[in-house]
């Protein structure tokens, strides 16, 4: 006889689940049921993952997978899915979201496993939709790199794409990447959305310009996402001028900073030379 205050089991198979990326309360009921019927939660950080769970009052069998797991190590947790239930998950976030999970997903499909996704918090998604940018075509491209010639290639070779464009950053290396894109894609709107259900959650939405003399005067920190407009769809008369001309000036000569200026914005380089000369107090 089944004592009836014990979960029942679930099916064989893998189960993917989306835990919370900032705010506990972003788990959702039948992420917890599944977390608390499994046989095992396949994870990032064993660490990470023992904390959530000991927050949501469970407990279950940890099995460490991450990017550095072997071929081995993913059909060791195939084998153990064809008669028990696998959670997977990440540190936070939804699992296989600029993560290697997918070559697990693959091999259990490969091998017949019954595979089950629940969705969940997820950060692009979230920063799109606070962003207030265009969201009816977007591309998710991860992080950038961290070198710049590497950083400006991939930027370069998503210019011509007319889709809205999300990705991971560090606060480290979150002015460089405004200043790429602000060379390379010039006169996009860009969002800065930081540490996403949280605290101090913030999602700034301007000008890279405007955005570097930001977070220059008030370095960030936290997990970032980057969200910048698609081309062609920024409205010009909504530029900060003083701000694109204040920025070129710190580095450039008044003409200079002009012919800059005038080539994103669009506007006459002889006035915005003598607004140049007005901004250097000439």
């Amino acid at each position: 006889m089944t004592d009836a205050s014990e979960p029942q089991k679930l099916d064989p198979g893998l189960y993917i689940v989306a835990t919370p990326i900032g705010n506990l309360g972003d788990i959702t009921l039948r992420a917890k049921d599944v977390l608390a019927r499994c046989d095992a939660v396949a994870c990032e950080d064993t660490r990470v993952t023992g904390k959530l769970l000991k927050l949501l009052g469970l407990s279950a069998r940890l099995w460490r997978h991450d990017d550095h797991a072997s071929s081995q190590d993913r059909a060791r947790l195939i084998e153990n899915m064809h008669h028990q239930a696998i959670a997977l998950v990440s540190d936070a976030g939804m699992p296989l979201v600029s993560d290697p999970g997918y070559r697990l997903v693959r091999d259990a499909r490969e091998a017949g496993i019954t595979i089950t996704a629940l969705p969940g918090a997820s950060a692009p998604l979230l920063a799109l939709a606070v962003s207030g940018l265009p969201n009816d075509r977007f591309l998710f491209a991860g992080f950038l790199p961290p070198k710049d010639k590497a950083r400006r290639d991939m930027l370069e070779e998503l210019a011509g794409i007319r889709s809205t464009l999300i990705f991971f950053e560090t606060a480290p290396r979150l002015i460089k990447s405004l200043e790429a894109i602000n060379d390379v894609l010039p006169g996009r709107e860009v969002a800065v959305a930081r540490e996403l259900t949280k605290m101090h959650e913030e999602c700034r939405t301007a000008l890279p310009a405007e955005l570097i003399a930001h977070y220059t005067a008030y370095p960030p920190r936290g997990e970032i996402v980057l969200v910048v407009g698609p081309p062609g769809d920024v409205d010009q008369r909504d530029m900060d001028i003083d701000a694109l001309l204040l920025e070129a000036l710190a580095d450039h000569k008044p003409s200079q900073a002009a012919a800059q200026v005038a080539k994103l914005s669009g506007q006459d380089r002889r006035e915005l030379y003598a607004r140049a000369l007005e901004l250097r107090g000439q």
